[in-house]
């Protein structure tokens, strides 16, 4: 009959409490010199690695002109870059194609894959890649 079925994956919705599932210790990074929080990520966050989730939260700009930003827990004068929250508080927006400039605090939904990072020092602790604009 030549009938073609397209499965999709449906987003599992996640709370920003969920994702408080890891304990934070001190690193020394020799490579650049400091001491920074390196993540023991939880089981119930271990869980979520690698599936297709949908999470709101708080639009955060990092760089404009590269299309780099953050969806927060919190707004940007309570967010983790200003020192009110904690690194599981933000994830990193890796957009398969960025649908626009968004604005700071804008409250938007997000779906794509988590991905849990705990030894690249130049990336966020959760990085929603292929993210979408729900």
């Amino acid at each position: 009959l030549g009938v073609s079925l397209h499965l999709t994956t449906i987003p599992e919705t996640v709370s920003w409490e969920q994702l408080r599932d890891v304990q934070f210790k001190k690193k020394w990074y020799p490579e650049e010199g400091v001491v920074m929080l390196y993540p023991h990520f939880g089981n119930s966050v271990k869980a979520l690695s690698g599936k297709s989730i949908r999470i709101a939260g708080y639009v955060l700009p990092i760089d404009l002109e590269r299309g780099i930003y953050v969806v927060s827990r919190f707004p940007m004068a309570a967010c983790f870059f200003c020192g009110a929250a904690g690194p599981e508080s933000i994830i990193a927006l890796k957009f398969k194609r960025l649908p626009y400039k968004f604005k700071t605090d804008e409250r938007r939904t997000f779906s794509g894959t988590l991905r849990l990072n705990a030894d690249n020092i130049y990336e966020l602790n959760y990085i929603l890649e292929d993210a979408e604009l729900q």
